[in-house]
């Protein structure tokens, strides 16, 4: 066949056509040689005139006959056919399992292409990308919710909530058990979160629950029949249980705890992605339920401590007003290293012994030896009466050897016993401790001149010991230097005896525990805000008398009516009250 030679371009060249169109065998070869499947159409019928084996093999037996009146529409494929009745240009649809893809091609006025494509594997990766997508946001959304708190109640429920949220129709978090009672958590989509109690001889009717708190890797849920669920463990209305996957709960060395979920309906089931997830999700929940549960333990130990390190309540005692306040230099740790006690009469001089005191350092460490000061010192009272001896034997005490060096406290100790007239006596020894201060009941401040070496630095103690009467509503207060060197004022400065002298002055007639509040709120003013180190006061203060009314009983024998301010009533004259003693 001679080819035909034509000019048809604007700038004279030529260009070769066939002079005779292409056999139907050759076109059929050429056709069936292309990887892409192709329907060659008539515009004016849709009816199929060639089909290429590509399209052969993707629409089956019905492409196989492309002769006697075949349209589009006899290939079974509905999108293909709606697209080609109204002229459209594209289609996806699912065919006989398999994802495909349809695009039209116009050859001129009388014929036109579908170009087609089996995009079943492409899909099947875009969902299994979009799945993953799914699972690592649902991941990270665990990890982020979970790690945000250190509250077991609040690590159960945020576990059952995201549970339910991405993995099943209900989900029960069951807690290691804890006695006769193990605590739980479940969850229903669209409820209400649920706690709950099951008890030790129950945990044998969920299936699989006994093997999980164990630790034991999860069981199929495709073994679990769900029917062996009991009508206890979800709430009524939640119908039959489709499927039953019960899995444990990883914890720090042990388990911490179970993680139920279950799904509804006949047709539910569990399959391998969602177990794998499960026990993904399960390992990250199971994580931050033990921290939680290790925080709560480490919690209730610390509580426990405190409740034996912190300043104690001070006990009643018959003739004397006693004040204590306690604030510690960091406001995350409530115990330090200043202290006070007041311990009651338990030897045989009957008399209360008082003692407040700073230990080197701040914090937990010096907390421990605060409370092996305070319990040498329980300890003592029981045998010796007299301060300055408590501070030697508590020198030697802190001395012994397998002590942490470099350790050493500044105390004061006194004796406080109830004298004629409503008056206290007390005797106090100081071991490297600012001095006392007494205020009067003219308002005048004094400092008690009791001096003493530091306690558990040297071996030997010099204590030089005093001896004070407080008259009714003279008051003695022992405090840390933490009050006298506290920073503040304009100028950063320390508040100084000065100030304190000036304060303690100004509460002249105030109840103890006023004085004592008095005080820590014009430091805290003055500091304002800033650092401090530990602060501690205790107040001694004498009851102050109200006036008497004499009357005569019917006997002639002169009586007493009124009472006094403290914890003991005392029946005396109506003479005046001698004046203050000043130290001995």
């Amino acid at each position: 066949m001679a080819p035909r030679v034509r000019t048809d371009r604007t700038d004279g060249s030529t260009a070769t056509v066939l002079a005779a169109p292409l056999p139907q065998a050759l076109l059929h070869a050429t056709l069936d040689a292309s990887p892409e499947a192709m329907l060659l159409c008539a515009a004016d019928t849709d009816e199929v005139l060639l089909a290429n084996a590509a399209a052969r093999t993707l629409l089956g037996p019905a492409a196989q006959r492309t002769s006697g009146g075949l349209t589009i529409a006899g290939l079974g494929v509905p999108a293909l056919s709606d697209a080609g009745l109204a002229g459209g240009e594209a289609f996806d649809t699912e065919h006989e399992g398999r994802r495909l893809h349809g695009r039209r091609r116009s050859l001129g006025d009388e014929h036109y292409v579908w170009y087609l494509r089996d995009d079943t594997e492409t899909a099947a990766r875009v969902a299994a990308l979009e799945a993953e997508r799914s699972r690592t946001a649902f991941l990270d959304e665990a990890g982020r919710r979970l790690s945000a708190t250190l509250n077991e109640a609040r690590s159960t429920r945020i576990t059952a909530e995201l549970a339910v949220a991405h993995l099943a129709d209900a989900a029960v978090v069951v807690l290691p058990p804890r006695g006769r009672k193990i605590e739980c958590f479940r969850l229903v989509a669209g409820g209400a979160p649920e706690p709950f109690t099951m008890r030790e001889h129950e945990i044998a009717q969920v299936p699989g629950l006994v093997e999980a708190l164990a630790g034991f890797p999860p069981i199929p849920s495709r073994w679990l029949d769900p029917s062996q669920a009991p009508a206890w463990l979800l709430p009524d209305g939640f119908g039959d249980v489709g499927a039953l996957l019960v899995t444990p709960l990883p914890g720090n060395a042990v388990p911490a705890g179970a993680l139920v979920l279950a799904k509804r309906g006949p047709g539910a089931a569990f399959g391998e992605d969602d177990e794998l997830l499960t026990r993904i999700f399960a390992a990250r929940a199971g994580a931050a339920v033990s921290a939680a549960g290790l925080y709560r333990d480490q919690v209730d130990t610390t509580a426990i401590l405190q409740a034996d390190l912190l300043p104690p309540e001070l006990p009643p005692t018959d003739g004397i007003e006693l004040a204590g306040a306690y604030q510690p230099a960091q406001d995350a740790v409530r115990v330090g290293g200043d202290f006070y006690d007041v311990f009651p009469p338990a030897g045989p001089s009957g008399e209360t012994v008082v003692v407040l005191g700073d230990v080197c350092g701040k914090g937990a460490q010096a907390a421990v030896l605060t409370g092996k000061v305070r319990q040498t010192i329980r300890a003592l009272r029981l045998v010796e009466s007299r301060p300055d001896a408590m501070l030697d034997v508590l020198n030697q005490a802190l001395l012994q050897p397998g002590r942490r060096p470099h350790r050493f406290v500044t105390l004061v100790v006194g004796t406080v016993c109830r004298i004629e007239s409503g008056r206290l006596r007390m005797t106090l020894a100081s071991g490297g401790h600012p001095a006392p201060l007494v205020l009067r009941a003219d308002g005048s401040v004094e400092e008690v001149p009791t001096r003493g070496t530091l306690i558990g630095a040297v071996p030997r103690t010099v204590v030089q010991p005093a001896t004070i009467e407080l008259g009714p509503g003279e008051l003695c207060l022992l405090f840390s230097d933490g009050l006298t060197e506290a920073r503040g004022g304009a100028g950063h400065e320390l508040y100084g005896e000065k100030r304190l002298h000036a304060a303690l002055a100004s509460c002249r007639g105030m109840p103890a525990d006023a004085v004592v509040e008095r005080i820590r709120q014009l430091v805290s003013d003055w500091v304002h805000g800033g650092t401090h180190d530990d602060i501690a006061m205790l107040a001694v203060r004498a009851p102050t008398r109200t006036p008497l009314t004499l009357a005569a009983d019917l006997d002639g024998q002169p009586g007493v009516a009124g009472h006094q301010t403290g914890r003991s009533h005392y029946h005396v004259d109506a003479r005046r009250l001698p004046g203050r003693n000043r130290h001995r």
